[in-house]
């Protein structure tokens, strides 16, 4: 299973700005590891700068809300579109499930998802793509689900020999990599570690920040080997899925899996 982080595929600073020699470049790695992989991918610049103005990880707040979830939703589908055309360019036949037809939350936290939709396509052959999106919420009437949660429960349900998050650093970082040269890459994280790391982020996220994707990773470490690498160094994303050494942070629970 695979997350391809929206830092990796977009530039989160800029609207609706897709990386497509980075997309392409994964997509031939993910196809010539001759793996069989549930894809997940995050909306980057196409989902978190207009959902964050509008406070919609929040839920319903005012009527102007509605306006822009419409907005996100046409957008984080234009990139899943450009995601898959990207895949089925490659030679690997693909389907997009959007989370805004297949799940629902409640109070923000993803409580249905339809599991068996992915197994099916699987069955035969073609990649089930999934991503971060907007969805209806039994209390808040809307929410954002992200590609963690989904990444959370889908590991939980299919239990894959392996579970990578492709970010745009290295790894997970003992402070700030863009704002400290002291940074430290960690190279196992546990929950020990997640409760000292200082709270800081680059960049707007609704979703969370690193402390929420890191308390989704050691849940995601209880079914399947978890880590962290960076999507954006060639050649990485392919080893990780061949089970090579490559750089990064590996992801370790402290109670026994399942």
């Amino acid at each position: 299973m695979i997350k391809l982080g929206g830092s990796v595929i977009t530039d989160k600073t800029r609207y609706k700005t897709l990386r497509t020699d980075v997309l392409a470049r994964l997509a031939g790695e993910i196809k010539s590891s001759g793996k069989d992989v549930i894809l997940v991918h995050g909306a980057g610049s196409y989902g978190h700068i207009i959902a964050a103005e509008n406070e919609l990880q929040k839920g319903y707040l005012r009527d102007s809300q509605i306006t822009a979830a419409s907005q996100v939703m046409e957008d984080v589908k234009n990139l899943d579109l450009d995601v898959t055309k990207c895949f089925n360019g490659a030679g690997m036949p693909c389907v997009s499930l959007p989370p805004s037809a297949i799940t629902k939350l409640q109070s923000g936290k993803l409580n249905e998802l339809d599991c068996e939709v992915f197994k099916e396509y699987l069955d035969i052959g073609i990649m089930p793509v999934t991503f971060g999106d907007v969805c209806l919420d039994s209390e808040r009437k809307f929410g954002i689900c992200s590609g963690d949660q989904l990444m959370m429960r889908l590991a939980e349900h299919f239990k894959p020999e392996v579970t990578i998050f492709c970010t745009d650093v290295d790894g997970v970082y003992t402070s700030d990599p863009y704002s400290n040269d002291d940074a430290e890459l960690i190279k196992v994280i546990t929950q020990d570690v997640l409760n000292k790391l200082p709270r800081t982020q680059h960049c707007a996220d609704v979703t969370g920040s690193i402390f929420k994707k890191i308390e989704h990773m050691l849940n995601i470490a209880e079914y399947s080997k978890a880590m962290v690498i960076n999507g954006l160094v060639p050649g990485r994303l392919k080893a990780a899925l061949c089970n090579e050494e490559v750089i990064g942070s590996r992801v370790e629970c402290c109670n026994e899996r399942n």
